[in-house]
């Protein structure tokens, strides 16, 4: 099993949630309004009169060989409209209960 944490700007969050399941993908957790700023170079997301955009962030754990499938879809998703910004995370899942 994988975590994967994806970060996204708030415009990706509709899409991503009901493509999780084309997907077969069924359970995540989110956050709205995340803020921050890209380790590149991506714009801040701070909510601000300055920069009004915000972020939102999504984790889901899945099987192993869900994970490519998923990174697949979220790296299309981020070249159509890169300057928005997304980021996918993948972490091991040691337990689960």
């Amino acid at each position: 099993m994988k975590a994967v944490m994806i970060v996204l700007d708030q415009a990706h969050y509709e899409m991503i949630v009901n493509d999780l399941s084309s997907l077969n993908i069924r359970g995540f957790t989110s956050w709205k309004e995340v803020y921050g700023k890209g380790s590149n170079d991506g714009f801040p997301h701070y909510g601000s009169h300055a920069w009004p955009s915000v972020n939102n962030a999504i984790l889901t754990v899945v099987a192993d060989e869900k994970v490519e499938g998923l990174l697949s879809y979220l790296r299309e998703l981020d070249n159509e409209s890169a300057n928005l910004g997304l980021r996918a995370f993948v972490w091991n899942i040691e337990a689960e209960m």
